[in-house]
């Protein structure tokens, strides 16, 4: 975006801080942010009768709004559509599947630092076998991306990673085709890829052994799995390993 006497990047948090203002009174913060917005004329600066200094947004700041609210529905309806594709194939490939849990997910202490931590992990997409044992039902975190910006906030979460690490033995990341090389993913997560409508795996996930403890199964019990809607034959599938699944076993019926 061009300001009136330069080129000013116009990037989210000077965003952010047109919505601020636009729900607020208007008080200055008196920041870079605010220059800049003022330079490439998003917000213009009034004096009341008292001499008193408000900002306001101005009507191109009113439309770079209105577009990053498009744009922002825009990737919220593509990252829907991509959740719903890796629902379906880990539904295809026989896994029971959640979307939008909350899990307590452990994580260790730096050394010396006492007692492991807790924190609330909330993945995209997360699936299990469908096993009648408790060490066959391998649970599965994939994690959906869209927009680059989304990917790298999540990468430089140190925690939120550890999280799906610690609650799956697999964990992937699908990604929207052309936002990132499967190389600034860390290789503790697989690489899936979403081009055209078809998943192609860029680089399988490690496995690890992972049991869930009796909190995670209690909130699996409370919580609706997605229903599966097809009846395409797709039962005869999970005897054919999908992206981000593992190969059933037979004994794991037993």
């Amino acid at each position: 975006m061009n300001a009136r006497d330069g080129a000013v990047a116009v990037g989210r948090p000077h965003l952010r801080r047109l919505r601020e203002v636009w729900r607020s009174a208007g008080w200055p913060w008196q920041d870079m942010i605010e220059v800049e917005l003022l330079a490439a004329g998003l917000l213009e600066r009034r004096l009341d009768g008292a001499g008193r200094e408000t900002v306001r947004v101005t009507d191109a700041g009113v439309q770079a709004i209105a577009a990053d609210v498009q744009a922002h529905r825009a990737a919220r309806g593509a990252h829907e559509a991509l959740v719903e594709r890796v629902v379906l194939e880990m539904q295809r490939a026989g896994r029971i599947v959640w979307r939008g849990l909350r899990l307590r997910a452990p994580l260790e202490a730096p050394e010396g630092a006492g007692d492991r931590r807790w924190v609330v992990s909330a993945p995209d997409v997360f699936s299990i076998r469908s096993s009648t044992r408790e060490d066959f039902v391998e649970p599965v975190v994939h994690e959906i991306k869209v927009r680059r910006e989304d990917l790298l906030a999540d990468l430089r979460h140190l925690d939120k990673g550890r999280a799906y690490l610690a609650i799956g033995s697999q964990c992937w990341y699908v990604l929207r085709a052309g936002i990132a090389d499967v190389d600034e993913v860390p290789r503790e997560y697989g690489v899936m890829q979403c081009d055209r409508g078809r998943l192609d795996v860029l680089r399988s996930a490690p496995r690890h052994p992972r049991r869930l403890d009796v909190a995670a199964w209690t909130v699996l019990a409370r919580s609706d799995a997605v229903r599966a809607d097809h009846d395409d034959g797709s039962r005869a599938l999970a005897e054919v390993p999908m992206p981000g699944s593992a190969a059933p076993d037979a004994a794991a019926e037993r």
